[in-house]
Parts: structure tokens; sequence; C-alpha cells
């Protein structure tokens, strides 16, 4: 396995030096105390835990996995006691509110945190991770009571929390679900039915688990505007808010999957659990997008971790692996062979996985930084400019992250040759692991239906709109500065390009709604690629600066330019091919008929 390091002086990069998050701590209320002192100790404290606790398990919840019985679900060795010091060194609280046992600090750092954790370990990262997407549902829908019971919990890491959605005969269409709510005298409810998929449904780790339930009340509207939001604890908490009685909900099943071997994917049988509304009744789905929204970012974190997983271990491999001569004449003539990073391929792999890497880091952070705004900004327009376009950076976050990331560690497998195919090497493992991430919280498909048909067809544009104008004011600022004009010019005619299919799609649209679902994985990607390439210029435009003024990370700097130049030269052409399969319209797809495929 190689060895993980956490990649910080990359993350400062793109925190401190790109997006200015000192500045951005300093003038935003309620992030007074992340401080660059308080900061910079908690990225070197989170770090050793990741490289020196996590990572080292990473291989065994992968050889060892989780096992089931009808006694619950136990986690590989190492995970409950690495667990116990996560919670001891009150990493679960870090981006929550004091008034419930959170330390205050911002979410866009504790998402920094997030990274690390997943980098190191993505299976063990997962437990507590669910507990977030829990934590965020009850603070902006349950009430006073239930925050003080089941908010104090999950905050300090005694408790943790899982998302439960998906049934046996519904997948995404969570309008044909069939888990039933009936109430209760004492105004609970009886939750009845199978949940299947449940991440972290049932484990060793902590004294007690918080399902966030969809379920259908008897009177209840059909389709999605008749689902409704319950907690359903595992132990039903007594007068002391401690787990007591047991409630009527059991893990059924593990599932035996492709990856993510160290994290329990559980079939959840609830009969007649005792479970409560949280919310308006029928409401349900707009209060769990509190949670989907937080778990699709968190997905998409996932491509951006098994990137990073992905070159850490691939530059380290290419360095040290001595294979063939060198083309243009040997690179290293002391030795039998040269490095294999010298080969042309292997730096088309190496620089397509760095540039996705470091490019998706920006895009992360800067999501994460809206997050911040939209939530604490005192100023409404600053408020809702953020949540506009959270909403539009949100599935291509989620999407194209993990696409790329996948890609990236199939490169990363390929740098080894055979020795990637090989287990001991870890990397077969990194993609086994990361293939899930363009599954759950929707689909790569249902993202880009969110993206081109809910979140810009359906504004008129607006929501592109909203970031292709912080793009048009980057070009502006900087169309006079000579070294970058390489990045500036195809940045600004790929943004009006943007603007233009999104145009001719809509129109297309019109006359046919299926031409949103022939563009749409097209569309997103194209998206994703352009948001990219803004970032790639602007971390260019600092590096310049940098390397301007003098530095004594000259290298450092100078690779950064570099490789925004590869981006820019051999990655963002693919928006070429998207836009030419966008503007081909839905007929090449949907002209075949059912009996024409070739099968008897």
């Amino acid at each position: 396995m190689p060895e993980f390091k956490a990649p910080l002086r990359d993350i400062r990069f793109v925190r401190d030096e790109v997006l200015n998050y000192p500045e951005h701590y300093a003038t935003m209320p309620g992030c007074e105390d992340a401080t660059p002192d308080m900061v910079n100790a908690i990225l070197e404290e989170g770090a050793k835990f990741c490289e020196q606790v996590l990572a080292p398990l990473n291989l065994t919840g992968d050889e060892e996995g989780c096992k089931w019985s009808t006694k619950g679900v136990t986690t590989p060795s190492g995970f409950k006691e690495a667990y116990k010091q996560y919670v001891e060194g009150g990493w679960p609280s870090l981006a929550h509110e004091p008034e419930y046992g959170g330390q205050g600090l911002p979410e866009s750092l504790g998402l920094v945190l997030s990274e690390m954790v997943g980098e190191a370990n993505w299976s063990w990262g997962m437990y507590p991770g669910l507990s977030h997407g829990a934590m965020n549902t009850l603070s902006a829908h349950g009430t006073e009571e239930q925050k003080q019971v089941y908010m104090t919990k999950l905050i300090s890491g005694e408790w943790t929390g899982t998302m439960c959605l998906t049934e046996p005969h519904c997948g995404s269409d969570l309008g044909l679900l069939r888990c039933k709510a009936d109430p209760n005298s004492d105004g609970s409810y009886r939750i009845s039915g199978t949940k299947i998929f449940i991440s972290a449904g049932e484990h060793d780790l902590a004294d007690n688990i918080v399902h966030i339930v969809l379920a259908r009340l008897p009177d209840a509207p059909a389709g999605t505007k008749g689902i409704s939001l319950f907690i359903v604890p595992k132990w039903l908490p007594n007068g002391q808010g401690e787990p007591g009685e047991r409630n009527a909900v059991q893990c059924g099943s593990i599932e035996h999957k492709m990856g993510i071997h160290g994290n329990s994917t559980c079939v959840m049988n609830f009969d007649e659990a005792t479970g409560y509304l949280i919310g308006p009744a029928n409401k349900g789905l707009n209060c769990m997008f509190t949670f989907m929204n937080t778990a699709r970012l968190g997905t998409g974190l996932q491509g951006l971790a098994h990137t990073e997983v992905a070159f850490q271990g691939a530059l380290a491999y290419a360095k040290d692996r001595l294979q063939m001569r060198s083309l243009s004449g040997p690179k290293a003539p002391d030795k039998p062979a040269d490095p294999i990073i010298v080969h042309p391929d292997i730096r088309r792999m190496i620089m397509t996985i760095k540039s996705f890497a470091e490019g998706n880091r920006a895009l992360a952070y800067y999501a994460a930084k809206l997050v911040d705004v939209a939530k604490l900004s005192p100023d409404a327009e600053a408020r809702n400019e953020a949540e506009q376009l959270l909403s539009f950076i949100t599935p291509i976050a989620k999407a194209f992250m993990t696409e790329v990331g996948f890609e990236a560690a199939n490169l990363g497998l390929q740098v080894y040759g055979g020795h990637g195919y090989i287990r001991e090497w870890g990397m077969e493992q990194n993609v086994r692991d990361c293939r899930i991430a363009l599954l759950y919280e929707g689909t790569t498909g249902i993202q880009a239906l969110d993206l081109l048909g809910r979140k810009v067809l359906m504004t008129q544009g607006e929501a592109l709109k909203c970031f292709t104008k912080v793009v048009h004011k980057f070009c502006q600022a900087n169309v006079d500065v000579e070294d970058l004009q390489e990045f500036i010019e195809p940045l600004a005619e790929l943004n009006k390009e943007w603007g233009d299919i999104t145009l001719k799609v809509g129109m297309a649209a019109m006359q046919n709604r299926d031409e949103v679902g022939a563009a749409a994985v097209d569309y997103l990607m194209y998206s994703g690629y352009a948001c990219l390439a803004y970032f790639w210029a602007d971390m260019a435009r600092v590096a310049l600066e940098k390397l301007n003024a003098g530095t004594t990370e000259e290298s450092y700097y100078t690779a950064k330019v570099k490789t925004a130049r590869f981006y820019f030269k051999r990655i963002l052409p693919r928006t070429q091919t998207h836009k030419a399969a966008i503007l081909s319209g839905a007929d090449n797809l949907m002209e075949i008929a059912e009996d024409e495929f070739g099968v008897e």
C-alpha cells in the first residue's frame, strides 16, 4: 500500500492563497475563532490522525470487511478503537453549534478534515460522515426538544446517524416508496417497511444509531408530495437522554459489495418501530434535501479523495519503477533502465490525475466557502447569491468530481502496469472503493438532469449566469495580464460558448423534452471541465504573481503554472466532444426501436 501523506501544502495553497480563507473567516460572523493559528493547528493534528491512525486501517478494512450476525454488525479490526480516538479528539463537534456541544467552527473547515479522512480511509470515514448529514437535517428542521435529545449526542460522537431512503422496489424514484408511518396516541409513529443500501446502518462503533427515515402517513398523497421524514433511533432515549429500550429496527443483512468493504451497507427492517416526525407532514422530501445536498457534496469529495490517493501512489511508483529506456536517450545511465516517469505516456496519466486532484480541490473548497456565506452572512443579498451558486455547483461537484475521480483511480492503477492489478499495492482497492461514488446520492444521469433540467433550463439560464458572471469578471480583470493570456483567452471563449450551447439545448427542448435527457450528462461534463478551467486559470494567476514577486518555493509555483497549461492543452479540449454530442440531439438515441437492439 502507498504511504498516505495529507496534502497540506496544496490544501493551504487553495484555501489561503487562491480563495483567501483567512479574510473570509475574519469577516464572516461566527468564524472569529477560525484564526490562522487555530486553522493550522487543526490541519496539522487532523493530518496526524489520518496518516497515523486511519491510513494503516485501510487495507485491513478491505480484507476483513464487516461481519453480520443476528446480534448485529462487527466492524474490521481497529475501526472501533480509531472511532474512540476520533471522539476523544473532539473531531465530530468541530463545525457544529456550540449550544448543542459543538465547537462552532465553520463548515468549510470541517470539509478539509473530511477530505483527509476520506483519503486515508474512505470506508471508515463513512461512519462519522453520515452523522454530519443527520445533524444538518435536525439543525434545519428539528424541534428544540429533538435537538436537545439527538443533536447533542450526534455532535459529541456518542451516537451516529444514517439516511434511509431507498427501498427494494425503488431506487432514486422516491415517489414509489412504500414504507409507512402510522400515528400513535402519544404523538409518535409506528414505522414499518424495509430500506436497502443503508451505509453505516448497523455497526459496533457507537452507543446508538439515529436513522433519518422517509415514510408515508396513512392519508398521504401519492408520489413525492406524500412523503414525511422521521427520526427512528436504534435505542429509544430514556428520560436522561441515554439509550433505553431497544427499538423495533433491525439489520436484516449486509450487502456483499465491489468495494468499501470496511463500511456496512445494510438492509434495515422497520417493524412498527417508534419514530418521530421531523418537519411538516408530507414535506419530508424537502427536509431530506438538506441531508441529500450535504451527502452530494460529501460524495463529490470522495472523487477528490480517490484522485489524491491515485496521484500519490502513481507518482511514488513511477519515480521508483525501472522499465525500458527513454525514447530520447537514457535518463538514468547508471541504472539498467530508466524510471518510468520519464516516458511521455506515464507523464500523461500522472499529469491527468494531478490536474484533476488539484483542480477539484479548488472546486470543492469554493463550494465550501459558499456554504459558509449562505449560512452565516448577515447580508441577505450575499446569502441569496451564495445559495444560487451552491445550487448550481452541487450537482457538478457530485457527478463531475466522481466521474473524473474514477478515471483518475483507473489511471493510477494503469501506471503500475500488472502490479496495479495486485491487491498488495492498493491501487485496485482504490478503483473498487471509488466506483460507488458514481452511483449513490443520485447517479451521474440524475445529477445531470438536476443540473440541466431543474437548475439551468427551469430558471431560464439564470443559475448558469450566476457562475458565468464570476468567470466573466475574472477574465475582464485579467485581460491585460500578458502572462495569463494563454488561459484567459480560451476561458473567455469557453464561457461564451457555454451560454450558447445552453440556449440551443433549451430551444430544442421546447420541441421535444427528450432533448434534455439526451444532452444532460454531456452538458454536466462540459460544465465540469469549464468550471475547472476557471479554477486552473485562477491558480495560475496566483502562482505567476508569486513567481514574479520572488519566492523560495519556485518549484511549487512553477509546477502550478505548468499543470494549468497541461489542463488547458490536454484536458479542456474534451469539451468539444461533449459539445458535439450535446448538439447532435436526441434522435440518434431514441430512433431505434426496442426490438431492434439485436437480442432475441
